[in-house]
């Protein structure tokens, strides 16, 4: 029996993910490219490696093939806006957005519970997505936090985090 589209989509949003906004910068490495994307995963620990996936139709997806750097920028409980506005097809999204930039030039958002800044080692096609894999070259974390986490098509407000060393 093959499996219904609509179906799959609703059974896969059963799964919670975080949500990060990667960037990187267009081909000619001047412009601020960035999307959101819940499709991220760590990969390995030895090399240290991530993966992201981006839908075969993004706009922004030949900026991701060719610079060769991106950054995964792991987004906070008090950063929906940013994935709001990542997620949107606006072309002003990059304003007012503080960020930095590290070896690579592309933007490191400011914020964020972590941010990893990484090489691109490989990138396959992976259905109606394409797979970035990355190698990790420089990262930052914060202590503390919680994540925005995306869950059945909605972010979850799930309230603050019970103390250290309490279930």
């Amino acid at each position: 029996m093959p499996v219904e589209s609509r179906s799959f989509r609703k059974a896969l949003g059963c799964f919670a993910t975080g949500v990060t906004v990667v960037t990187t910068l267009n081909p000619q490495g001047k412009a601020p490219v960035g999307v959101t994307v819940s499709a991220f995963s760590s990969l390995s620990l030895d090399p240290p490696l991530v993966l992201f996936c981006l839908g075969a139709a993004t706009s922004s997806l030949e900026a991701f093939r060719s610079f060769g750097h991106f950054a995964i920028n792991v987004l906070s409980e008090h950063q929906r806006d940013l994935s709001i506005r990542f997620a949107s097809r606006s072309e002003d999204k990059w304003v007012g957005v503080p960020f930095d930039t590290w070896d690579t030039g592309v933007p490191i958002l400011k914020g964020c519970l972590a941010n990893l800044e990484c090489t691109v080692e490989d990138v396959r096609d992976g259905g109606d997505h394409v797979i970035f894999i990355g190698r990790v070259d420089r990262l930052r974390h914060q202590e503390g936090g919680s994540p925005l986490i995306y869950f059945r098509g909605s972010y979850v407000d799930y309230g603050p985090a019970p103390p250290d060393g309490v279930l």
